[in-house]
């Protein structure tokens, strides 16, 4: 496989790892505390990284820029992005909430050709609003239980222009840094920051413990915070941000195959439009 290959295999493999995390992040949210749950996934995500890391002699960060950036990634990526997704999702509908998860390409399309020197071209646009277009067709009839009110739509929104700053953030400074080392800073930072709060917020940790929660936890350790983490910042590293971040538009889809493949969820015209919406318009926004 040539490097584009391997580019487009790594960013299909990440949506799917995030799109996957659904299941086992709901499960967690549910038998304990949130901020708990998030926080101590960080930090111990975070450690193993970073022994991993030291065992490994990987650089870290040397100057306080690297470092700073680095910690800013952290809290931008993962302690307010996640923070607010979970505490929004208690009441928001799923649907809605994916829906404002996927204008992250939008907005970092927009911001992208001043802050990180990438053009935005028509085709580029055609493509993001393509493939946000194929997004609302799949989600707008599966809104599924909850609500919309204004302040649960703004807390998911404020979620992901955090991501959006930390991708940014991590895109002008910390591309030359080692993943490794990255990957354990970023994760540490972020359940530092995630620990006072949700003693101050949710009191003394509790959870239902089960087979399910303690597979769901690991699972979202070593997977997701971990795993899908290395990944991504590898995309970023090899890529413009906002030709990666396009694929988030499949982020729906993939949830969408799985609800269809474990729980027999039908697949109607209307999803399969979708689909094809989306596929070109990441398709237009790769080629610009």
């Amino acid at each position: 496989m040539n490097r584009r290959a391997w580019g487009i295999a790594g960013a299909l493999f990440y949506i799917f790892l995030w799109a996957s995390a659904f299941i086992p992040s709901k499960i967690g949210v549910l038998a304990s505390s949130p901020m708990w749950f998030l926080a101590l996934r960080f930090l111990v995500a975070g450690t193993i990284a970073a022994v991993v890391a030291l065992a490994l002699r990987a650089p870290f960060p040397r100057t306080r820029r690297e470092w700073t950036a680095t910690i800013v990634v952290g809290i931008c990526n993962n302690a307010i992005y996640l923070g607010c997704t979970y505490e929004a999702l208690r009441h928001l509908a799923a649907g809605v909430g994916a829906i404002v998860a996927s204008l992250n390409p939008l907005i970092l399309a927009l911001v992208a050709p001043f802050l990180l020197r990438e053009p935005l071209t028509r085709g580029k646009i055609a493509g993001l609003l393509l493939g946000f277009g194929g997004v609302l067709s799949i989600m707008l009839v599966r809104a599924g239980s909850g609500t919309a009110e204004p302040g649960d739509v703004a807390l998911a929104f404020f979620g992901v222009v955090s991501a959006v700053a930390g991708t940014i953030v991590y895109k002008r400074y910390c591309t030359a840094l080692d993943l490794r080392s990255v990957t354990a800073v970023q994760l540490l930072a972020a359940g530092m920051l995630l620990l006072p709060l949700a003693i101050i917020f949710e009191g003394a940790p509790h959870a239902m413990w089960s087979p399910a929660f303690v597979v769901s936890f690991i699972y979202s350790v070593v997977v997701m915070s971990i795993g899908a983490s290395l990944l991504w910042f590898w995309l970023l590293s090899r890529g413009d941000a906002s030709r990666v971040s396009a694929y988030y538009f499949l982020t729906p889809v993939f949830g969408l195959a799985l609800a269809a493949l474990l729980l027999h969820e039908p697949v109607g015209v209307r999803d399969i439009g979708g689909l094809i919406a989306i596929t070109a318009g990441i398709a237009f926004v790769q080629r610009a």
